[in-house]
């Protein structure tokens, strides 16, 4: 039987709280301040219950990719929340070069390999060609401050991660993502998202935390905004470095809990009493709270799990701008002396974790340490005895082709580095000249908790290998989708059962001998 299909109505119906809305957007963006708050963000939602254990069941809609993006204009949107609880209302601001257009919202998972299920699809909404975005000056900030489109009712969506399909009736089709996140995550695992992480590298309008208009690091923008598309077919971030990951753990039918980074930033509470945390492919802009919230939940005994690199590596601070709820995220990166924190908050200055005024590095939370880009090499097991390696059949010095790669890791004990550490996998490499390794780790913590680093961009990416689903695989091939997805279904399964220092073997320390000099 079909899902339910709730429809949004036009402007000035009484039957429904789902509406059409022409609103206004704000103004340009004003300077940035020294303010690590999110101002206006919700008071903690109420658990409304949507847990996703009841979607396991639910028949899955295989028609959920897009098949034709089109041109750049041919369609394109954004929503003014980067997360909901189920029930609560979203507004979608939508350009378009058609006439009409249709939104369905398809929830990934494994759906008995379908990997996605439609909840939802609106009535055919008009369309319109909506205004050329604005640049900010002094941070150089993209907005697009389009009028909303539409308003989106979440009633009855179970928690998880969606995409929201904008089909032109032209056949062109762009997608936006959305979390539709758990209030609570007690004794599940909780999936960690990084949208800032997607908005730092959206070049949507022209410009990055990483470029400007002209392609130049020197023109890059200061500070980005949620309110704007993200470029490429949308989602791409999310498709490439979380998506895998988010169906895998659903097939495994442990409980699972959604969450994002800035979710946590305002509020720890969906990660008491978690069994663990996931950090997924490509994590690398955090908030010093959120940092801290997720340090918090380890020290209390839930395991975390970073599947990727470059990890928590840039801190950032979440600004309302002319919009509410943090929807600006700022990262000076090398400029850090004109951020306006620099004088009187040291410890909030947006630059990397490691630099200074206040270096903090990353490698006490994760255990390894970012180091290098571009690279491409084989990932070579070490510990092969290790309970992650259950059932893979490895030995020492067996080999991944192109499973490290782009950015990488490495256990660096100059650095804060957890002492009861194993290195499970050292692999050689050649990074710009340098010889170095990659490694994968694990630790564990007095209050039972462990922690495992892939110390690989490209995890979760390897979990679909060789089957063509991202249009790339960097010539990694089905023998390591096979090892790399083993091997995360021991560390989920694992994780899920609580503190793994109480019923999985303590780690054999080795980095201090790997790397004695």
């Amino acid at each position: 039987m079909a899902p339910p299909q709730h429809s949004a109505h036009p402007s000035g119906s009484a039957v429904s709280r789902r509406r059409f809305l022409c609103l206004c957007a704000g103004a340009g963006l004003g300077a940035a301040a020294c303010d690590h708050s999110r101002a206006g963000h919700p008071d903690r939602a109420r658990d409304v219950g949507h847990r996703p254990e009841a979607e396991r069941d639910a028949p899955g809609s295989p028609d959920w990719r897009i098949t034709s993006q089109g041109p750049p204009a041919a369609i394109t949107g954004y929503a003014d929340r980067v997360s909901v609880t189920p029930g609560e209302e979203l507004g979608l601001f939508v350009s378009t070069t058609a006439a009409s257009f249709r939104v369905s919202a398809f929830r990934t998972g494994w759906y008995d390999g379908a990997l996605a299920r439609r909840v939802w699809t609106s009535p055919r909404v008009p369309g319109r060609v909506q205004r050329a975005p604005r640049l900010a000056p002094g941070t150089r900030t993209v907005r697009a401050d389009w009028r909303r489109t539409l308003t989106l009712d979440t009633e009855g969506w179970p928690e998880g991660a969606y995409l929201l399909r904008l089909d032109a009736d032209t056949g062109h089709q762009r997608y936006v993502p959305l979390i539709v996140r758990s209030v609570r995550g007690a004794g599940r695992t909780v999936l960690l998202h990084a949208p800032a992480t997607w908005q730092a590298y959206n070049r949507w309008g022209g410009a990055s935390l990483y470029a400007g208009a002209s392609g130049a690091y020197a023109t890059r923008s200061l500070a980005v905004a949620f309110d704007r598309p993200y470029d490429a077919d949308g989602a791409e971030k999310f498709r490439v470095y979380e998506w895998p990951a988010v169906v895998l753990a659903e097939r495994l039918g442990i409980p699972l809990a959604y969450s994002t980074g800035m979710d946590v930033h305002d509020d720890p509470a969906v990660l008491e009493g978690a069994a663990a945390v996931a950090c997924l492919g490509h994590d690398e802009y955090w908030t010093p709270e959120q940092r801290a919230h997720v340090t918090r939940a380890r020290d209390a005994g839930s395991n975390v799990a970073f599947l990727g690199a470059n990890t928590c590596f840039r801190r950032i601070r979440l600004e309302a701008g002319p919009t509410p709820a943090g929807r600006t995220v700022v990262c000076y990166k090398s400029a850090y002396r004109a951020d306006p924190c620099y004088a009187s908050r040291p410890d909030l200055v947006t630059t990397d974790f490691r630099a200074g005024p206040a270096p903090d590095p990353e490698s006490s939370l994760t255990g390894v340490l970012y180091e290098g880009y571009p690279v491409d090499a084989p990932h070579v097991v070490l510990s092969a005895g290790h309970w992650l390696y259950e059932g893979t059949g490895v030995r020492p010095g067996d080999a991944f082709g192109h499973l490290v790669g782009v950015e990488y890791d490495r256990v660096t004990p100059s650095s804060p580095t957890p002492r009861a550490l194993e290195v499970t996998a050292h692999s050689p490499l050649v990074c710009a000249g340098r010889p170095s390794h990659s490694d994968s780790a694990y630790y564990t913590v007095p209050g039972g908790a462990g922690v495992f680093a892939s110390g690989t961009m490209r995890w979760v990416e390897a979990l679909v290998a060789g089957t063509g689903e991202l249009g790339r695989d960097h010539g990694m091939d089905a023998r390591t989708r096979a090892f790399v997805t083993r091997t995360t279904e021991n560390l989920l399964r694992a994780f899920a059962e609580g503190p793994a220092a109480r019923h999985r073997p303590a780690p054999h320390p080795n980095a201090h001998d790997l790397y004695a000099t």
